[in-house]
């Protein structure tokens, strides 16, 4: 009896330690969008949040008249644009790229153009900027010079 308690114990307490904060939000699981040609990922506030701390992926802010952006941006590039001004992309087009606008339609709409145009690695801040800022996450007020 005593060996059982002394199993169930450890199997909570493992249970316990590997869950990690009990108030700590669960990121939203990332979902595959398909479209012509391919497909793109959306990706939820919470887990760009995450990505961000160990970024590895040119992030684009697509969204014209510039509003803003998340830090660590490396690029604006206006989503109408997008398609004339390629080569401010990288040239690899299996490198991971992460679009974002103010609400996610200019971003989808360049999502859409960069599946076209043969990119295999894209993601997309689904709710852009209005649903960073509403969880909390802060915007920088002008572009990196």
């Amino acid at each position: 009896m005593k060996i059982r308690r002394l199993v169930s114990v450890g199997l909570l307490a493992a249970m316990v330690v590997g869950a990690g904060p009990v108030n700590a939000p669960a990121a939203e699981a990332p979902t595959r969008v398909v479209v012509p040609g391919g497909a793109y990922t959306n990706v939820s506030p919470l887990l760009l949040r995450q990505m961000l701390e160990q970024k590895d992926f040119f992030f684009v802010n697509v969204h014209i008249p510039y509003e803003g952006e998340i830090a660590r941006t490396d690029a604006h590039i206006p989503f109408d644009q997008v398609e004339t001004l390629i080569r401010q992309f990288p040239s690899n087009k299996d490198a991971k790229l992460l679009l974002y606008c103010q609400s996610g339609r200019m971003s989808d709409i360049a999502a859409r153009t960069l599946v076209r145009l043969g990119y295999t690695n894209l993601w997309h801040l689904q709710g852009g900027m209005i649903d960073w800022q509403q969880q909390g996450y802060p915007l920088l007020d002008s572009p990196k010079k």
